[in-house]
């Protein structure tokens, strides 16, 4: 369904006949939308009202430009319009890959509006890329090894024509396949590569502007679109512990993730110490799992489960397991 809010009309995926309920908002991740929840949506259990939604510029939600200066709030001031326009009571949240950053800039801004968040392989609280430590600190002021020029530009260009082919390793059906998850295939993996395809490209959505930097490896955030929103010099939560209600969290992830991770093969500090992107002087890659253990350390009302033999979509990969995490928090909060 499409529901039209003050900012933008916002495509909501439902379960037919699932109406009532406690609402459980599930949000995706970068080059996706919310057919990656269809079948986590339907086997929530009686009482719950599963809804999906598109974030701007991917799937059939309106593609507004994205204000990276904001961090993620363009996407969490949405939902956060989207639950006030639905009338919703307090929702739980669920959010994956970059919706997990999402879910909790709207924990930090609208606490009143959550009821429980699960996070799934999320981003970092620090963003991606561009930090070296537990505590986020930047390598560079200017978050040199970040934003959209990080980005693989043959991906991008990829992603923009269509492609469906797995004749490159950078093709959008071979980095599902390699990334998104451990041991492909998936079944019905066309429909995720429909997904993956509904993700506009520019200057304003993915991957965004890019600027360079005097520093290695030479690029710097922009200010505009996915990327550049995802830079640790806009997005960063060091505040979460200080918020009040604390509804509680799921952290689930894949122990064999190889986008979030503390060796992510698509941070380029890291791929410069494999050798793989040339010129490195020694930076250090970003600890992103353990930035997030140190956030929700002093949050406290959390719980970490590692799913063994699993990459970066736990929800695909062992959907009866993640099924049953779900349902047990959602009923438990």
């Amino acid at each position: 369904m499409k529901v039209e809010t003050a900012r933008l009309t916002q495509h909501v995926m439902t379960v037919e006949g699932r109406t009532t309920g406690e609402p459980v908002l599930f949000v995706h991740g970068n080059v996706s939308s919310s057919a990656f929840w269809r079948d986590a949506m339907a086997a929530l259990p009686d009482g719950f009202r599963p809804l999906a939604a598109d974030l701007r510029g991917f799937g059939e939600t309106d593609p507004e430009p994205i204000d990276a200066t904001r961090g993620l709030r363009d996407f969490s001031d949405d939902l956060a319009e989207l639950i006030e326009t639905m009338a919703l009571p307090p929702v739980h949240l669920v959010g994956w890959s970059m919706g997990g950053g999402v879910v909790l800039q709207l924990l930090r801004d609208r606490p009143a509006l959550v009821r429980s968040v699960t996070l799934v392989n999320p981003v970092s609280p620090y963003g991606f890329g561009g930090t070296h430590d537990a505590a986020g600190t930047l390598t560079h002021p200017d978050g040199a090894g970040s934003g959209a020029g990080a980005a693989n530009p043959d991906f991008v260009a990829r992603l923009q024509a269509g492609d469906r082919s797995a004749e490159s390793p950078t093709s959008p059906l071979s980095v599902l396949r390699s990334a998104y998850v451990k041991t492909p295939p998936v079944p019905d993996e066309d429909v995720y590569l429909d997904s993956m395809l509904t993700t506009r490209v520019g200057d304003t959505a993915y991957p965004g502007d890019s600027a360079t930097s005097p520093h290695w490896p030479g690029v710097a955030p922009g200010k505009y679109g996915v990327l550049n929103a995802l830079a640790p010099t806009h997005f960063r939560l060091d505040d979460l512990h200080e918020i009040d209600p604390r509804p509680p969290i799921l952290w689930i992830r894949g122990a064999d993730d190889v986008i979030v991770s503390d060796t992510s093969l698509f941070d380029l500090a890291h791929l410069g110490t494999l050798g793989v992107v040339p010129g490195s002087p020694g930076t250090p890659g970003q600890p992103m799992i353990a930035q997030t253990r140190s956030v929700l350390d002093r949050y406290g009302r959390y719980r970490e489960v590692v799913i063994d033999d699993c990459g970066h979509s736990p929800h695909l990969e062992h959907p009866e397991r993640f099924h049953r995490l779900l349902a047990d928090h959602v009923k438990e909060a």
